[in-house]
């Protein structure tokens, strides 16, 4: 089983390299590792932030580890050439459409959220996000009004069958879960969202076992401060399902916890941890690796078929937690490398 290491810029290096400690600490057979340049770091070493060689690396590969990519020096480079492109680019090049974020309250860490005890304690949802359409793949450009006015344009759109895919993992998600699916959607004003609440609609005959239930994006917002508790599932397009995420990630205490799998039809995924390349704390021995951590424990569950290593991987980090870990996005002073250290004597 290969394992693509894709590191990128900022803290990427750093938290992956405390990944790779835990996984190799499971001992698993079989598994190797190639490293490959992405985002910031390839474009300074070869001009593109998704070279040829990564690409193929990607390709070949069971499941990809990723850690962030962005770098305020290439800020004014041509959109096709910022180290973004590579994650979109990986997307689009493996059909990579499904991405998965759960948002679960440790129970030590119901005091670092932002919302009161008892509304944080109650969340264990997961987020199912498309991610090959929508704004951020649609047609795009700068032009002039008539009257010689910039104006800038981003096309959102999604067509049935984009949509119906997505709809499935939604409720296949919440089947396995608590069986409820919210699907989140702007409806009453975008005819992107009507096409995507009537054919989640469509889908639903298949799962009648499953209660569903819509939400306008705004509202959605508000509940997930409000009342958390109240969602199992929740299913939406690429533009909403990036800003509720990462919303979801400070209910439960920081970004730094908030593990993400992007999977394709074959379940060939790519495993990151959705707080980005925080390039302000680079190189400090700051950064959470946590959320990379229980990334590769979602790799290890959805593309590579070892339920009980996620198992042991998940408990591990909550018996670290529980025994006072404690990095500095969570109210505490251990470095990056002490956090792994913690996991790795909770694995032990």
């Amino acid at each position: 089983m290969l394992i693509a290491l894709f590191p990128g810029d900022g803290i990427g290096p750093e938290i992956v390299a405390q990944a790779k400690r835990v996984l190799d600490a499971l001992a698993i057979d079989g598994l190797t590792y190639e490293e490959g340049l992405v985002g910031g770091a390839a474009y300074k070493a070869v001009g593109h932030p998704l070279p040829p060689a990564t690409l193929d690396l990607a390709k070949r590969a069971d499941a990809i580890l990723f850690g962030a990519v962005g770098d305020p020096d290439c800020d004014s480079l041509e959109r096709h050439l910022r180290p973004e492109q590579a994650i979109l680019g990986l997307r689009k090049e493996l059909g990579l459409f499904s991405n998965l974020r759960p948002a679960k309250v440790f129970p030590e860490l119901a005091d670092a959220s932002a919302l009161k005890h008892e509304v944080a304690s109650a969340i264990d949802l997961l987020i199912v996000r498309e991610t090959n359409g929508d704004v951020y793949f649609g047609e795009k450009g700068m032009r002039k009004t008539p009257e010689g006015l910039r104006e800038g344009y981003d096309i959102m759109s999604y067509n049935e069958e984009q949509v119906r895919k997505i709809a499935h993992q939604g409720f296949q998600a919440a089947r396995a879960r608590r069986g409820k699916l919210c699907s989140v959607d702007k409806a009453n004003v975008l005819e992107t969202s009507q096409l995507w609440r009537d054919v989640v609609i469509e889908v639903s005959a298949d799962y009648p076992d499953v209660a569903l239930s819509h939400m306008y994006v705004d509202n959605a917002a508000m509940q997930l401060v409000r009342n958390p508790g109240q969602f199992d599932v929740i299913v939406t397009g690429n533009m909403f399902g990036d800003i509720l995420s990462d919303q979801a990630s400070m209910c439960v205490g920081s970004i730094g916890m908030l593990a993400s799998a992007t999977l394709n039809d074959s379940n060939q995924g790519l495993y990151e941890p959705i707080h980005g390349s925080a390039p302000d704390i680079a190189g400090q021995g700051k950064a959470n690796p946590l959320a990379t951590v229980l990334s590769a424990g979602m790799m290890l569950r959805y593309s590579l078929g070892l339920p009980e290593q996620a198992d042991r991987i998940e408990a591990a980090v909550a018996k670290a937690l529980a025994d006072g870990a404690r990095s500095f996005d969570l109210g505490g002073t251990m470095s990056t490398v002490e956090m792994g250290d913690a996991v790795l004597a909770a694995l032990a």
